[in-house]
């Protein structure tokens, strides 16, 4: 994380997860949807719901749960209708 604020970058994780959110459907087959972000905004993202003590208020709220998998290389959110892993390409 190079000098950029906290808030910032919390609100740039929340942002691909809203993002990662409104992709998901387009790919989903059987209840499961795998999206790639890129190596930078993977780390936001897992920043953001790992390592910030981010308040559960502050995600979106589709998200129920949500782990690491995969050796820690991939992020699973669970939502009432789909389970995606977010990769990083």
């Amino acid at each position: 994380m190079q000098n950029v604020p906290p808030d910032l970058h919390r609100s740039q994780g929340v942002n691909h997860l809203n993002k990662v959110l409104d992709y998901a459907p387009l790919v989903e087959a059987e209840g499961r949807a795998i999206v790639h972000l890129t190596a930078e905004d993977w780390h936001v993202v897992a920043d953001t719901l790992f390592h910030m003590d981010t308040p559960r208020e502050f995600l979106p709220e589709a998200i129920i749960d949500y782990s690491l998998k995969n050796a820690n290389r991939t992020i699973e959110l669970k939502t009432k209708d789909v389970v995606i892993e977010v990769e990083m390409i």
